[in-house]
């Protein structure tokens, strides 16, 4: 059973068309709304691309823990893959995807295909990220952002719940400039959605969980770990009151060997608007890294406090 009275299924159900989704989650709703009475039934959605980990099941397990249904869809987006080599490359294990769900009590899995979730192919009509999209990951990788704020639109509008429900989504903190997108967008649009974010879930090592680490050699993992050490000096620094010194971290990270920095800065974690470095920063802050290690991107941030 769940924190909200809800049976766990043994094995999530498989569902692939925007039309069995509606049912499968109309008719759970209506179950769980049967149980509450006069309460209200909630639904949490947990968009994601596939090649599932640990830091997913932590997202499906934070949404079973609040919601009467859980949705979780697979889907690797090809709008948000500006080079087709990354896109074929990304790993796609549903039947694993499948199991490792089946174990968070997930009740729906979503596993649309490029047609199911484009039927008219490419779309025309796109949602774009503006200003807050072309910085970072955004300037790193052109049109990324309008791609991932595209489909998520269209799964958050696929898992709408209709009235009568709470309904909320569920994303990582590790894809900050993600996360602070897709809330200014659920803003500015009128989604009736409450998006929530769940920290990051790391290795042992410390290194932040990805899809991609899979790619990672031996020797290019003890690398990766440069990442997540600077952005805990970081932090340190930040809650000591220390001066950041981001020149010093940019060094740390270039001088290991087979790391190729992209960006490390420090901005503000709403906008991604650059925030006052050391002992200027008025506010909370994220330091927030990219970096290419051997042929594999990968991506980190940690939460620096405000300055006393």
């Amino acid at each position: 059973m769940t924190s909200t009275g809800t049976p766990r299924p043994a094995t999530p159900l498989l569902v692939s068309t925007p039309a069995d989704l509606r049912a499968a989650t109309t008719a759970l709703l209506d179950g769980a709304r049967t149980r509450h009475g006069a309460g209200r039934p909630s639904l949490g959605l947990v968009p994601t691309m596939g090649g599932l980990h640990e830091g997913h099941a932590t997202l499906a397990r934070t949404a079973r823990e609040a919601s009467d249904v859980v949705v979780v869809s697979v889907f690797v987006n090809p709008l948000q893959f500006g080079d087709r080599a990354d896109l074929d490359r990304y790993p796609r294990t549903l039947d694993d995807d499948l199991r490792l769900l089946g174990g968070c009590g997930t009740d729906i899995v979503f596993a649309p295909s490029v047609e199911d979730m484009y039927p008219g192919g490419e779309p025309l009509v796109r949602v774009s990220a503006g200003r807050m999209g072309e910085v970072l990951e955004g300037a790193s990788r052109p049109g990324h952002f309008d791609g991932m704020l595209t489909v998520v639109a269209k799964l958050l509008n696929l898992g709408l719940p209709g009235t009568g429900a709470d309904y909320r989504a569920y994303f990582g903190e590790k894809d900050a400039q993600q996360l602070a997108l897709i809330r200014r967008m659920v803003l500015d649009l009128n989604v009736p959605v409450r998006i929530e974010g769940v920290p990051i879930v790391r290795d042992a090592d410390g290194l932040a969980l990805s899809s991609r680490n899979r790619f990672l050699a031996a020797d290019e993992r003890r690398a990766a770990l440069v990442l997540s050490r600077v952005l805990g000096a970081l932090r340190t620094r930040a809650r000591d009151g220390a001066p950041l010194d981001l020149p010093a971290a940019r060094a740390e990270i270039t001088a290991e060997a087979g790391v190729d920095l992209d960006y490390l800065e420090i901005v503000d974690p709403s906008s991604f608007a650059p925030a006052g470095h050391d002992g200027a920063r008025p506010g909370p802050a994220l330091a927030v890294v990219a970096a290419r290690v051997g042929a594999v991107r990968l991506i980190d941030n940690a939460f620096l406090p405000p300055v006393a």
